[in-house]
């Protein structure tokens, strides 16, 4: 495996680890404030320094993966679950099934993603839930699209033809015969999903669409803090740092299970 790679899952690894234990890790509340600190630079004890309300920006930055990371992988199993059942019912059954499906699918395609976002996080309701459901609608056309090509492409295998002439049923057949081909090309496509996300979920954050205060959410440390970029850097960079490097590692990471999908279907 390349170093590239490794390093990759080493971060990411190291990411989910932390912001899934960060109650029980050995930093500071978040949301505690101290006058005494205010844009203190990085020091021993503030790793990444300190905002303008004197906030642990290493502390805030963890528990500000909770939040992206919650967004990203949460949109992207809803876009999963449902993009990835109408690609299969599409590639599958042909037909009428087909053509009413694509046709939703467009219409999504048509609708500006922003605007469908906004519309969604205006309803009243949990924030993090209504900006999960609206990134999975968001990610649902292209995971249908995906679906849909595989499955019309493995529907005409020889096994699968087989499965069809002994008898074997279609949902038995689709679960059995498909749908362990089709994991492999969504799960390459997902972990780019999972990048999109966190990126999009820091973006509606930093426009105050995300969680609102005072639960720290990495685009909101961004946008709070850039009127002070010039004198208190960290406060900006270090949260911005930590999600390229975690957008580039997933980058990474969907790239090469993409090229060993590919070396494997150039082998069969």
């Amino acid at each position: 495996m390349p170093l590239n790679v490794v390093l990759s899952l080493a971060w990411l690894t190291l990411v989910v680890t932390a912001a899934a234990t960060a109650h029980w890790l050995p930093i500071e509340d978040p949301t505690k404030q101290s006058l005494l600190r205010m844009l203190a630079p990085p020091s021993a004890g503030l790793w990444f320094g300190a905002d303008s309300l004197g906030r642990d920006v290493f502390s805030r930055t963890i528990y500000g993966f909770r939040i992206t990371l919650a967004v990203s992988l949460g949109s992207v199993a809803l876009g999963l679950l449902f993009g990835g059942a109408l690609g299969i019912v599409a590639g599958y059954f042909r037909g009428t099934a087909e053509r009413t499906i694509l046709m939703g699918v467009n219409v999504l395609l048509a609708f500006p993603p922003l605007v469908l976002i906004i519309a969604m996080v205006a309803y009243p309701g949990q924030p993090l839930v209504k900006v999960i459901i609206a990134l999975g609608i968001v990610f649902m056309p292209a995971v249908t699209r995906i679906a849909r090509a595989n499955t019309m492409v493995f529907r005409e295998r020889e096994f699968v033809v087989a499965a069809q002439a002994v008898g074997m049923g279609n949902t038995r057949l689709i679960f059995r015969e498909l749908l362990p081909n089709l994991v492999p090309a969504l799960l390459a496509y997902s972990l780019l999903l999972v990048a999109v996300g966190a990126l999009a979920e820091a973006g509606l954050s930093y426009l105050g669409l995300s969680v609102p205060p005072p639960t720290p959410t990495l685009g909101q440390m961004m946008a709070s803090e850039q009127a002070n970029v010039l004198e208190a850097p960290h406060a900006v960079f270090f949260p911005a740092g930590m999600l390229f490097l975690t957008i580039f590692a997933l980058n990474m990471v969907g790239e090469e299970v993409q090229r060993r999908i590919d070396r494997r279907a150039r082998a069969a």
